[in-house]
């Protein structure tokens, strides 16, 4: 319970220092940017920290359920609430109670600031997609709060 907490006041702070000085229209991608970068290393030391037998995934399909259970449990304490795909290398995982947007989902008003409170997550899946070997785009939408579907991208090569 503790970590969860820390982890959700560390999140809220690295977004509030971002966005303290008013960083205009340029300075939000930036920021966004910024905040998907330290996602992708904290993503990737996670899956570097894995045990060997789990970074032996066969399918992109099993690497997505490990990240839907596993990983989302060791990060949110919570399981992902869905996983579809349309088998062709884009998935969309969806939690329906994501816990960084759980404080501000008591009103419509703060929609537009969801955004800055997913570039991390997004990184963070990407970073963890990376070091299990797989090259991906992650993005993230809201449409109402507190749900939210992260769509992973994996383009063929």
């Amino acid at each position: 319970m503790a970590d969860t907490v820390l982890f959700e006041f560390l999140h809220t702070e690295m977004v509030a220092e971002l966005w303290a000085h008013d960083p205009g229209p340029g300075g939000q991608k930036m920021s966004l940017s910024v905040l998907e970068g330290m996602g992708f290393r904290v993503g990737q030391a996670l899956g570097e920290r894995l045990p060997r037998e789990m970074l032996a995934f066969r399918e992109e399909l099993d690497v997505l359920k490990f990240l839907c259970k596993d990983l989302w449990v060791a990060v949110f304490q919570k399981q992902m609430d869905s996983l579809r795909t349309n088998h062709q290398g884009t998935y969309v995982l969806q939690d329906n109670s994501f816990p960084l947007l759980l404080p501000m989902a008591s009103g419509l008003q703060y929609l537009e600031e969801a955004p800055k409170f997913l570039a991390f997550t997004c990184g963070l899946l990407r970073g963890a997609l990376c070091t299990l070997g797989i090259e991906s785009v992650v993005t993230a939408s809201v449409a109402a709060l507190p749900v939210c579907k992260f769509q992973v991208v994996i383009p063929k090569s």
